[in-house]
């Protein structure tokens, strides 16, 4: 039972009698068409505890994602700008991001996972069901059946999104591939469920009792309940929530489900070599993506091994973007689609202007009187605490059709993924790591890089800023295992592998002496050049004691040939430079924090001691920072 609390005394032997009693006879002919008895009955136990007045079954067809545009505009959870396919949402001053707090993983009584927010599962249930108890009375509840991969793909997964938020159905639907289809054609789809409702609404129609906010994942029944919220990083069910929940199932089953982009970097001859990669956010993920050949996908990935070698999907088709800074100098394709009238978009949490306009900061024009994420606003607007209110709110996002990128790949919808070649981890790091390092195995790259990524705390993250903050393989808010399961994960990955990815580091945020950055914005095409030359093992590299780095020379004609611009022999030496204290401080922090769980790995330890113990042999011959020309270029 989804709710066992709440359904003790409820009789749901037949679903679709139950069904009925909220559904129009095409509804419910829809329905009666999916042959999945266990999803019938889902669906019958949340009709029974949420008490929804109607139902409505998406079929994928345009009529149907045309009437959910419509209900999202009547519901006034979206507003229309002045162009026709532009909307607007709002999810209200208390409701703006991810709740970290009251997002919980459901485990078994006295279990903990270590750096993950945990909840006993039987008190976790007993009090969503309680939450969810009559939430829907009076609404349209809206069930969503989608496909998160490639339709056809051994490699792909499913999730029924079940909401009574047309915002967050047309959300999905802009996101993800519709499968009722494919849940007409086989009655055993093993799916993830997602149960949301934004409960009780007040007069702007945003979510009011957000204390009671709640989102917990339960992986053992393979769902997750979320209420109270409207923001969409949690309640789009199949985007982080649904990560939490393949975590799992790729610990089960030995594959990868990862927060990262999937690129393609073209080469001689015109081979295209693809890339995956995690950043923390704000670390360079979207740039970096944006700036590749050709595009996969942006957030997500999922590997498998298929006849030993491992293949990515990109699980979704749309695009769920922070708009702030997003201006045409920077981010020019990107805000080329935002400004295109015939792009199908929703905005969340920018300003809309009185004349209709959608504005955001980095748009070059100045803001107006209109509406936004805290009500009516204006030039010069503070709110109670005497600051100014902003026009519109530093994480306001977009969503968009991957498929408007000018560099998609042609392979996003291949069933069987793309072959990896590299794997690639980003944080920002001011003051210890070169801009681009290879490591010396896939063990040591998943250790060094991936389990021991960090990055600097910024301004827009409360706390003290320039701290180093451990964030294993950019993906700690959205595990469901502890890091050290996740580790080990990935080192078992590898054995079943017979073309086994290069590992990648890099590190866009390198200042100077002077307190600038040493690299440029646009710099990063020449670290991925250059990685993607050392897969096929075109360019030669020096040993340091992290990793294999560039050679001059190299560099110098790889800054040339793609940038046209000179690469100074003292800048190389300044970015390349072995910072030998702070790297050694760096594997003191991510030792000490793998010993607080109980499931990292030997080999982690081990690999993380011979790292220090190179480091600190290189420092004992020639102090704390030690130019590239110094190391053994054999």
């Amino acid at each position: 039972m989804r709710f066992p609390e709440a359904v003790k005394s409820l009789d749901v032997r037949d679903p679709l009698e139950v069904i009925a009693r909220v559904a129009s006879r095409e509804q419910l002919e829809r329905i009666s068409r999916l042959p999945n008895k266990r999803l019938l009955l889902d669906i019958a136990e949340i009709v029974l505890v949420a008490q929804p007045a109607s139902i409505f079954v998406h079929t994928g067809s345009e009529d149907d994602r045309e009437y959910v545009r419509r209900r999202a505009l009547a519901s006034k959870e979206e507003i229309p700008s002045k162009v026709p396919r532009h909307t607007v949402h709002f999810d209200g001053p208390l409701d703006l991001a991810r709740d970290k707090a009251n997002t919980r993983i459901l485990v078994g009584s006295g279990e903990r996972i270590a750096m993950v927010n945990t909840l006993e599962r039987d008190r976790g249930l007993a009090e969503v069901s309680q939450l969810f108890r009559g939430v829907m009375a009076g609404r349209e509840m809206f069930v969503g059946l989608y496909v998160y991969g490639p339709e056809g793909s051994p490699l792909s997964l499913y999730g029924v999104q079940v909401t009574d938020s047309a915002y967050v159905i047309h959300s999905e639907d802009i996101l993800y591939r519709n499968g009722y289809r494919a849940f007409l054609e086989n009655p055993d789809l093993d799916y993830m469920l997602f149960i949301h409702s934004a409960g009780e609404r007040d007069e702007r129609g945003w979510s009011k009792n957000v204390e009671k906010r709640r989102i917990y994942i339960d992986l053992h029944g393979n769902s997750v309940y979320s209420v109270n919220t409207q923001y969409a990083g949690n309640t789009v069910g199949l985007k982080k929530l649904a990560l939490r929940l393949a975590v799992y199932k790729g610990l089960r089953e030995g594959w990868l489900a990862e927060h990262m982009f999937i690129i393609g970097m073209r080469g001689p001859g015109g081979r295209v070599t693809y890339f995956t990669g995690a950043f923390p956010a704000g670390c360079g993920k979207t740039a970096t993506t944006m700036i590749a050949d050709t595009v996969v996908g942006d957030d997500l990935a999922i590997i498998r091994e298929i006849e030993g070698e491992p293949r990515a999907i990109n699980p979704e088709v749309g695009m769920f973007g922070i708009i702030d800074g997003v201006n045409p100098a920077d981010d020019p394709e990107i805000y080329g689609i935002l400004v295109n009238p015939e792009a199908e978009i929703i905005f969340c949490n920018v300003l809309l202007t009185e004349d209709g306009e959608v504005w955001w900061r980095g748009k070059p024009t100045e803001p107006r009187r209109g509406l936004n994420y805290a009500g009516e606003w204006w030039p010069g607007k503070v709110g109670a605490d005497g600051r100014e209110i902003l026009p519109s709110h530093p994480n306001a996002r977009f969503t968009v059709s991957i498929r408007l990128l000018e560099k998609l790949d042609p392979r996003i919808d291949d069933p069987m993924g793309v072959p990896v070649s590299g794997f690639i981890f980003g944080g920002r790091d001011p003051a210890t790591l070169p801009p681009v390092v290879e490591a010396f195995s896939w063990q040591h790259g998943i250790v060094t890089m991936g389990a021991a990524l960090e990055s600097e705390r910024t301004a827009a993250v409360l706390g003290e800023t320039g701290v180093m903050e451990l964030n294993p393989f950019a993906i700690l808010d959205f595990l469901s295992i502890s890091p050290g399961k996740f580790t080990e994960l990935h080192l078992r990955f590898a054995e079943k592998l017979v073309k086994v990815p290069r590992v990648f580091q890099v590190n866009y945020f390198l200042r100077g002496k002077d307190g600038g950055y040493l690299a440029e914005k646009r710099d990063k095409i020449v670290w991925l050049r250059w990685m993607e030359h050392r897969v096929h093992g075109e360019l030669g590299a020096i040993p340091s004691p992290i990793g294999y780095i560039p050679l001059y020379e190299d560099l110098c004609e790889l800054f040339d040939k793609h940038l046209s611009k000179d690469f100074p022999e003292n800048l190389y030496e300044e970015m390349f430079a072995m910072r030998t204290s702070q790297l050694l401080s760096k594997i003191e922090r991510v030792r000490s924090a793998y010993e607080q769980d109980p499931d990292a790995p030997l080999e982690l330890f081990e690999i993380l001691g011979e790292q220090y113990r190179r480091v600190e042999n290189l420092r004992s011959r020639y102090g704390d920072r030690v130019s590239p020309f110094k190391l053994d270029k054999r």
